[in-house]
């Protein structure tokens, strides 16, 4: 079990190793820690370990048949200015794939990976 004090990991499958790295590094400001493409690659943020998992992957093999597509489950990243954010990644070409929402705790949006895995971009509430 991990410690308070490891990164937090999270495995997301991809289609394309490299595409996903590219996204992650380029557009959300994750590190590359090691690529094993087209297998795996590890990008890191702040505590989070993101563990890009491609079809020759050990984590993909082990995943049952029948969960072969992307869930509701995302990463959730904080961000300063929501606003902005979204200006910045719709000026890179991304698109979301929900309408920005307001609550109690905050806003937030979804976009998608390039495999359809949701990450949730959260500006806190004042």
């Amino acid at each position: 079990m991990t410690t308070p004090d490891q990164l937090a990991g999270v495995r997301y499958l991809v289609d394309d190793v490299q595409a996903a790295v590219d996204f992650y590094t380029t557009h959300l400001g994750f590190t590359l820690r090691m690529s094993a493409a087209p297998a795996f690659a590890d990008v890191v943020r702040g505590p989070l370990r993101l563990l890009l998992s491609g079809p020759p992957s050990s984590g993909a093999r082990a995943t049952p048949a029948d969960a072969t597509t992307a869930g509701r489950n995302r990463i959730h990243l904080i961000v300063d200015n929501l606003d902005a954010e979204i200006d910045r990644l719709r000026g890179a070409g991304l698109t979301f794939r929900s309408d920005l929402v307001s609550g109690p705790g905050g806003r937030q949006i979804l976009l998608a990976d390039p495999a359809g895995n949701l990450v949730e971009l959260f500006q806190p509430a004042r």
